[in-house]
């Protein structure tokens, strides 16, 4: 018999190689390579054409009752999930240590126990005095939750088939779990991948919607290897700024329901609050118009949501270097926009100090931004306030042009919705004003190039 091969498996992203050595070739991090158990190699070839159970095929129309959505008493939960938990799913969730993970899926887990179902907690981090002392500081402590402190997969499947089939499992979190038959520690590949399997494969045969929290890396990329995105069913990220009271639950896979739906919710003494108007809460303290404030109507997933974004100018002395700091936005796309302002508008900037910010610790992503930038940065130039009753809309390209964006009709609704009465964006979008699709009593202004953003901002007494 051929002596079994050593192979080690990189604890970051998956990749396997023959021989150990200190930086993985796949991913680039370092000390990550961990060898793996043999495996048996067999010098016999094997046939699989023959021998198996025949499988049953089923029409696409065939009749039978759908799998039907259980809600879980938290709207924005919900909607970030497409409508509620489905039967038989298997969600992972992601998101920075302390952001509140624990905190959002026990007070879920709570409101399926109260409703009439049944929900079993499992932490692998925490003892059960733990969790039962937050619960008792949510106000949880009464509601029907079946919670354990364990680690073993073996002994949590075996409770599990001893008892009646609950409508939702909570493990917390899979990197801690670990399974008899699998090598290594808990947290590396094959523990990981193994104990999620055979977690999914319950959930799957039973109707049961199963929950796996998961660690991330310092990039904010749930740790662990690749292919435990693709084995379950929905991928979600509850992100924020600790120093903030806002989270936000963003949908980044989901085979039930859409991508990019965001729930909001708000950090308070009792547990998360849901947020069911987010705009006004990023748009508070604007009473008085000043420099360098404007107005972006963001898209999230099919809800409109609408940011400040801030600027600030600081002029240097000479020789200094100027310092550019971004927080909420990309820092590569903000050089590009004042490179543009500066060659096709003839803005300089170079020997100031230019600082943007998005309020209420918010992440943008949305290319329709630029113009709200854009009109930020010129209006904290030109130390002129824009007006507090427009928003502004519409994607910068490097020739100065500003090009159409998606959902135009939407941000127009919700901005009048909020009591706006102006838009700025492409010209394409001008046949959307307050006598089409856009929102009633709001006027739009196209704007074609930048250069007429700035002289019309610049221009205004």
């Amino acid at each position: 018999m051929a002596k079994p091969k050593r192979r080690y498996a990189c604890q970051a992203c998956g990749a396997v190689a023959t021989r150990w050595q200190g930086q993985c070739a796949d991913c680039g991090e370092w000390n990550t390579l961990v060898e793996e158990a043999p495996q048996t190699v067999f010098s016999s070839k094997h046939d699989l054409s023959s021998g198996g159970r025949p499988i049953v095929f089923t029409p696409l129309d065939a009749p039978g009752e759908l799998p039907v959505r259980r809600a879980s008493g938290l709207a924005e939960f919900d909607r970030a999930l497409g409508g509620g938990l489905v039967p038989g799913s298997a969600i992972l969730m992601g998101g920075d240590p302390g952001i509140g993970k624990s905190t959002l899926l026990l007070q879920v887990s709570a409101h399926i126990a109260s409703s009439g179902g049944s929900a079993v907690y499992v932490s692998g981090e925490e003892a059960a005095g733990q969790v039962r002392l937050r619960a008792e500081r949510l106000g949880l402590s009464k509601a029907p939750i079946l919670m354990a402190s364990a680690t073993s997969v073996r002994d949590i499947l075996t409770t599990l088939g001893n008892m009646d089939t609950p409508s939702l499992l909570v493990i917390d979190s899979i990197q801690t779990m670990h399974s008899d038959q699998i090598e290594g520690a808990p947290g590396t590949v094959s523990q990981v991948r193994g104990c999620a399997f055979e977690l999914i494969r319950y959930a799957k045969e039973n109707g049961v919607t199963l929950i796996l929290v998961g660690h991330v890396t310092k990039d904010g990329n749930i740790a662990g290897p690749r292919v435990l995105e693709h084995m379950v069913d929905v991928v979600m990220s509850f992100e924020g700024e600790r120093s903030h009271q806002y989270r936000i639950l963003r949908s980044l896979k989901n085979r039930f329901g859409p991508v990019d739906e965001i729930g909001v919710f708000a950090m308070e003494g009792a547990g998360l609050a849901e947020v069911g108007n987010p705009s006004m809460l990023f748009l508070s303290g604007r009473e008085e118009p000043m420099a360098g404030s404007a107005v972006f109507p963001a898209m999230e997933g099919t809800r409109p949501v609408l940011i400040e974004i801030q600027a600030l100018i600081v002029r240097l002395q000479s020789g200094a270097t100027p310092r550019r700091a971004v927080v909420g936005w990309d820092n590569g796309r903000m050089a590009m926009l004042l490179a543009v302002l500066e060659a096709r508008c003839g803005l300089n900037f170079s020997s100031a100090e230019v600082y943007l910010n998005v309020a209420g610790g918010y992440r943008l992503s949305d290319p329709a931004a630029d113009l709200a930038v854009a009109a930020a940065l010129v209006s904290a130039l030109g130390d002129k306030p824009l007006s507090s009753n427009a928003v502004w809309f519409g994607e910068v390209s490097l020739a100065g042009e500003i090009r159409p964006v998606a959902h135009s009709a939407i941000r127009q609704r919700e901005s009048a919705k909020l009591g706006f009465a102006k838009a700025f964006g492409p010209s394409s979008a001008s046949d959307q004003d307050s006598g089409g699709e856009g929102g009633k009593g709001l006027t739009f202004t196209g704007l074609g190039m930048l250069p007429n953003l700035v002289d019309r901002i610049l221009s205004d007494a």
